[in-house]
């Protein structure tokens, strides 16, 4: 009966004390800092039921407290079409540009190409080279040396003054570099398009010049003014200056060497130029003249 007694009393002084604590001394609900500054919960009397709905809580019941999603439904799967590999591109997410797309090698390019086939090309351009450029040097070591029966510096130097240069002695030291320079780079396939544009110049000047001994046209190279000869030479330097020296040469990772663009046509124009020039200043009159209506 005693602890019967005690435990009532010990419950009314503990409720007690929580309605003292649950009330401030103005009378005013105590609220957690927890709470919304703005708005305080009204004070919840002890022994009473908790609050559940919208309007014992004080929200508006029109504004939903929480936003209801629908459930998920079920997707439909739909099959699409098969997207092949080589149709998809990659996506970069960490570049703004993406990488280079990689090309095959160059040589199995051009193999796949055709272009790498050049067959006995280049080996008949090597030997055109030689035939042509040791054409030439044979010829200037004639008039340098006096070599292979050739009349020597002296004796060149005299066949230019009777015949008409102004300047034998810059004109006999021109057409020696013409051809034992522009023959043996020729030969070489070295600095291929401006030796074969020497030695155009060089031929082409001599081919006016025993034109213009008699009048007529003179070609068969069995007569001492016939121009067969140094027309076969001419057109040789020409077709190499417009093909290149090929790849048989000290040329061959030059563009011009298995490639020629337009500057081949550029430097045969420059060459003929030249010879027009060097007739021009150094010997005068036409070079045509003697050739048909060029009397």
């Amino acid at each position: 009966m005693t602890e019967k007694t005690n435990d009532t009393s010990r419950a009314e002084a503990h409720g007690a004390f929580a309605e003292q604590a649950a009330v401030s001394s103005t009378g005013r609900a105590v609220s957690s800092p927890f709470d919304n500054p703005t708005q305080q919960l009204p004070a919840v009397e002890l022994g009473k039921e908790l609050p559940r709905t919208d309007e014992e809580l004080g929200l508006d019941p029109q504004v939903p407290s929480v936003v209801s999603q629908p459930e998920p439904t079920q997707p439909r799967t739909v099959e699409s079409p098969a997207v092949p590999a080589a149709d998809t591109e990659p996506s970069y997410p960490y570049a703004s540009i993406p990488p280079a797309p990689t090309t095959p090698d160059s040589k199995r390019l051009r193999r796949r190409n055709g272009d790498n086939r050049r067959g006995t090309l280049d080996f008949g351009l090597f030997v055109l080279r030689l035939v042509v450029g040791g054409t030439f040097v044979y010829h200037g070591l004639q008039k340098l040396t006096g070599w292979f029966h050739g009349p020597g510096l002296d004796g060149v130097r005299q066949m230019m003054e009777s015949g008409g240069w102004s300047q034998p002695t810059l004109a006999t030291v021109m057409v020696i570099v013409g051809e034992i320079g522009g023959g043996v780079l020729l030969a070489l396939g070295l600095a291929s398009p401006l030796a074969a544009g020497a030695v155009l110049a060089v031929i082409l000047d001599a081919w006016a010049w025993k034109q213009g001994m008699e009048p007529g046209f003179q070609y068969n190279s069995g007569t001492p003014t016939g121009v067969e000869l140094e027309s076969i030479l001419a057109g040789a330097a020409a077709a190499l200056i417009l093909t290149g020296p090929g790849r048989w040469s000290l040329d061959r990772n030059r563009g011009w060497a298995s490639r020629p663009s337009w500057g081949s046509f550029v430097v045969l124009l420059l060459a003929i130029a030249a010879a027009v020039a060097t007739w021009y200043f150094l010997h005068g009159g036409n070079p045509l003249h003697g050739i048909g209506p060029f009397h």
